[in-house]
């Protein structure tokens, strides 16, 4: 085991926020999964469990490997992936809005491990790891709006348009970070300023023309428009009726809330073990889990800003907030929807809500991260040994001398 924990390397901090994370989530999940076990099995949660169980074991694995590679080998990789991705994309929404009779225009299924996974997850992560490395690149230098339309813009907005169709949310999350993280980086606020009104203008286009000719865009654009509408005008949905059972959830939750595996609107919340498991975590751990995980996700956030501080060049410090701030900022929109802050958006609970695409690319994400918190620990380990080595010269030159 010693040996295990020795090959871990970046911010322990980290480490152990992310596993007591996946380690909780099997309370949530086994509890809220009972209800489709019944519906959809035959009542025993025990398949979804180990589903949820290999979904971590897999993310885990992924997120070794990651912090294994120096950080620096993300700026080419994003470079040869960012056109993967777009392709992926573009493949997504290519193949109709249902597969087998189910909806699909998010998901793609891999032929081989007869899994699916959600094209848009990981366009999110190659998006900004490619940024940052742009970014990284400008950073002493005087830049103008025309020059970085194709090198920059381009991207950003062709990976935004192939997923806005399907998933407006992760549309709206990716393109908030990405600004964010070009704030950081220095690029010119009057440049961004530009660019969020075009963005405003594009989206107002993309709706009317979607409502005008419906047959157009075969697509979820009346799915998510209505999740707005009906979030601002209160009128009663789907949605509505979600939001609804989840805050009687949290109300009946309490301080020390019902009960683990006591949860009764479980049974009412079509996506009680993702979407909505927050919503069943406070019915079942009042405020007390309520508040435990989202300190978990605010501690996670400031070893983030710690690492990007701490990072030793541009590019280390641009990306750890590039692929770490997505992470909590989805946290807090999965918690804000319990409570009806936001919309209802389809966001999971990173690490904490089953779902094998989101816990895969989190666990990437994360190990980023991890990787250059361990560039870090290299440089101060060879730092402490030149200063000891300095240390021990004057000694040698005596003992010569005697």
């Amino acid at each position: 085991m010693s040996n295990v924990f020795a090959n871990l390397k970046g911010d322990k901090v980290i480490w152990a926020v992310a596993a007591l994370l996946a380690i909780f989530s099997f309370l949530p999940v086994y509890s809220a999964s009972s209800n489709l076990a019944y519906l959809h099995g035959d009542g025993s949660t025990t398949g979804f469990l180990i589903m949820h169980f290999f979904h971590l074991l897999l993310g885990f694995c992924l997120l070794f490997a990651v912090h294994k590679i120096p950080y620096h080998y993300f700026r080419g990789i994003s470079i040869l992936l960012l056109p993967v991705v777009i392709l992926l994309l573009i493949f997504t929404i290519a193949q109709g809005t249902t597969i087998d009779g189910a909806y699909a225009s998010r998901w793609i299924r891999i032929p081989v491990l007869n899994v699916s996974f959600q094209s848009s997850t990981l366009a999110s992560v190659v998006l900004m790891v490619y940024v940052a490395r742009y970014l990284s690149k400008i950073t002493e230098k005087k830049v103008t709006f025309k020059e970085t339309i194709i090198p920059l813009w381009a991207p950003v907005f062709a990976v935004l348009i192939l997923i806005l169709p399907a998933n407006f949310s992760t549309t709206a999350i990716i393109f908030v970070m990405t600004l964010i993280l070009m704030f950081l980086g220095g690029y010119p606020i009057k440049y961004l300023s530009a660019i969020v009104g075009a963005g405003i203008v594009m989206l107002g286009i993309f709706v009317l023309t979607a409502k005008a000719f419906p047959g157009l865009l075969p697509n979820r654009v009346d799915t998510w428009s209505s999740r707005i509408e009906t979030f601002f005008d209160g009128e009663e949905a789907d949605e509505q009726y979600q939001v609804e059972k989840a805050k009687i959830a949290i109300a009946q939750g309490g301080i020390t809330g019902t009960g683990i595996g006591k949860s009764v609107q479980r049974n009412f919340l079509p996506q009680s073990s993702s979407d909505f498991i927050y919503a069943i975590i406070v019915e079942e751990m009042g405020l007390i889990g309520a508040f435990g995980v989202m300190l978990a996700y605010l501690l996670l956030l400031f070893r983030i800003v710690i690492v990007a501080t701490k990072a030793s060049s541009i590019f280390g410090k641009l990306v750890v907030m590039g692929v770490g701030l997505p992470v909590v900022f989805q946290a807090l929109i999965n918690m804000g929807v319990a409570v009806e802050l936001f919309p209802v958006t389809g966001q999971t609970l990173p690490l904490v809500s089953s779902g094998g695409t989101s816990i895969w690319m989190t666990c990437i994400a994360l190990g980023i991260i991890l990787s250059v918190s361990a560039r870090r620990e290299e440089i101060k380990e060879f730092e402490n040994e030149s200063l000891e080595g300095e240390e021990e010269n004057p000694l040698d030159i005596l003992s010569e001398a005697i």
